[in-house]
């Protein structure tokens, strides 16, 4: 086994992804967040003290001082095949519509993405425009995965990268690609509309598509292009109706219909559900909406219902989570033996969510009104007389996971990473305090809940929290998935499950769970005991670590590496 350190920029979810599966193979890994250090020379020194075989970095933007790529066998993971370079890779991808694209680790140099290559693994691109978000967390994710196993074994092995210019190129024309800012992905409207929504796509999560919407700037997200025209005497760019939280706008060809927006004058401002920032005095007509973007869509199969819930990057509103528990009691309602509750292939739930709490006119009176909101979502999954599933189809924090821990079974699909703790200066609700214990004791509990370190499903698997995981391909999965909910509904295999959930039921009240859970938030909320509101604003401004979180480093000091191994 070798000691591996992780330079990373944030600890996101990659970053989290690829420390989970290192963990699970038993290696010692620790995280160094760069931007915590204020010189190259400091960095340098943290490293040194750390003395790795390997530094790994899956989520790096800042430059790796050569002291340390000199020393130190140092590999980067960047977001594009062999020949790609630049910092705005998955956006040009997207914008130029790449058929294939790929993800390529290598060492460490003075230019940037231009060393000897270690590992590469390559994916085809939908033809329809995938959200940047979407397609990191999801293909490219899974081939970085691939990429640092193999960058693992060769280290393993004494092997060396090849010279970046020997190696094939299998995806043609990549080369070094500028800087994408934001007035690159203007929303013009005199562009088709299907051109718009890919420009969206492209620049989701940063820096967003900028434009002029009925005389105002915004920032435009997870769009969605049709070809129905809703006002004909409409002018492109023109608010004409809604669906829930979604605003269309008028477009060239068609209609654009946006499911985020942020006002934007000298700054960005919170990514937000669309009508609250573009239409909210909510005065346009109602329209029925694209099902790319329905909050659920509940289908049934003989004895099992399946419920998918869709929410934007996982955070889940006051609103929002009315809608949820309600479409979860009618789905309830019918005569079935099973419920699933399923995310998308990308996004499963994180909890509450912190932008609408943070844009709202008083933010301790929306977390509270968005806390017993989701508290209510729970208890709907929690109390119901049907055997309940949930699926954990993409990763989740917080209270998506406690959420998913109400069910009567839990599932997840293979790499799917998982958060089960809070970190964000509050102490938690959604039923935590009954579920986890009932799931892995009183002990594993307290060490999930406080150590705030994340676990690979496998890993959960292990440790009771959840019951079983299925394959990481996604069509593989919503096979097994079924597979496995068919055989639940079954005579015996329903009793037997219902059993186990039996076990695991409360021996109080889930009001008790309940009451003294809100007892700690309201602390949390209104006395800010722990720092919520500005760790809050750190997150929402993606504010750098100031330091790196002692958990988050070696469990082993540098001068103790023989006993790792």
């Amino acid at each position: 086994m070798m000691r591996i350190l992780l330079l990373v920029s944030a600890f996101n979810g990659l970053t989290q992804r690829v420390w989970c599966a290192l963990k699970d193979q038993g290696h010692d890994v620790g995280v160094e967040i760069a931007p915590a250090f204020d010189s190259p020379e400091a960095l340098t020194a943290a490293v040194a003290d750390a003395d790795p075989d390997l530094i790994l970095c899956p989520f790096l933007k800042h430059r790796v001082p050569r002291d340390v790529w000199d020393r130190w066998t140092t590999v980067v993971v960047h977001p594009g095949p062999v020949g790609d370079r630049g910092p705005s890779s998955l956006d040009h991808a997207i914008l130029t519509r790449q058929e294939r694209w790929g993800v390529t680790a290598l060492s460490t140099v003075e230019e940037m993405d231009a060393g000897p290559v270690w590992a590469t693994s390559n994916f085809t691109l939908p033809d329809a425009p995938v959200a940047k978000s979407a397609l990191y967390n999801g293909p490219v994710a899974d081939a970085a995965m691939a990429c640092v196993a193999e960058v693992v074994r060769m280290v393993a092995a004494g092997e060396q990268p090849v010279p970046a210019d020997e190696m094939p190129r299998e995806v043609p024309g990549t080369s070094e690609l500028p800087l994408l800012r934001r007035p690159a992905f203007e929303v013009d409207w005199s562009l088709p509309v299907e051109e718009l929504a890919r420009r969206i796509a492209a620049a989701d999560g940063a820096p967003g598509a900028p434009a002029q919407v009925d005389g105002a700037r915004f920032c435009l997200f997870d769009a969605v292009a049709t070809l129905d025209v809703l006002d004909p005497q409409a002018e492109p760019g023109a608010v004409v109706g809604h669906d829930v939280d979604a605003v269309a706008l008028a477009a060239t060809g068609g209609t654009l219909w946006v499911g985020y927006a942020a006002t934007l004058a000298e700054r960005r401002g919170t990514k937000l559900p669309a009508r609250m920032v573009l239409d909210p005095a909510g005065t346009s007509p109602r329209h029925a909406g694209p099902s790319e973007l329905a909050e659920t869509h509940y289908e049934r199969d003989g004895e099992v219902g399946l419920l998918t819930i869709r929410s934007y990057n996982g955070a889940m509103h006051t609103a929002q989570c009315h809608r949820l528990a309600a479409a979860v009691d009618d789905a309830l309602a019918e005569d079935t033996r099973v419920l699933v509750l399923r995310g998308t292939e990308s996004l499963f739930s994180n909890g509450i969510h912190l932008g609408v709490i943070e844009a709202s006119d008083d933010p301790a009176a929306e977390a509270w009104a968005n806390i017993q909101a989701i508290d209510d979502l729970c208890e709907a999954v929690a109390r119901a007389e049907q055997l309940t599933v949930a699926a954990f189809t993409a990763s989740a924090g917080a209270g998506g996971v406690m959420a998913g821990l109400c069910a009567d079974v839990v599932l997840s699909r293979d790499g799917v990473v998982l958060n089960p703790f809070y970190d964000m200066g509050i102490y938690g609700s959604e039923l935590h305090t009954w579920t986890v214990a009932a799931r892995v004791g009183p002990e594993v509990a307290d060490m999930l809940l406080t150590g705030r370190l994340p676990v690979s499903a496998v890993r959960a698997a292990e440790l009771g929290l959840i019951d079983a995981v299925g394959p990481r391909n996604t069509g593989e999965f919503d096979a097994w998935l079924a597979k496995r909910v068919a055989e639940l509904a079954g005579p015996a295999e329903l009793a037997a499950a219902t059993e186990v959930a039996d076990r695991r039921a409360p021996d109080r009240p889930l009001s008790y769970h309940r009451t003294i859970e809100l007892a700690e938030m309201a602390r949390d909320i209104f006395d800010d005991r722990h720092g919520f509101a500005a760790r809050r604003r750190d997150f929402l401004r993606k504010s750098a670590a100031p330091e790196t979180p002692e958990r988050l480093r070696f469990s082993l000091a540098g001068g103790a590496r023989e006993e790792v191994r």
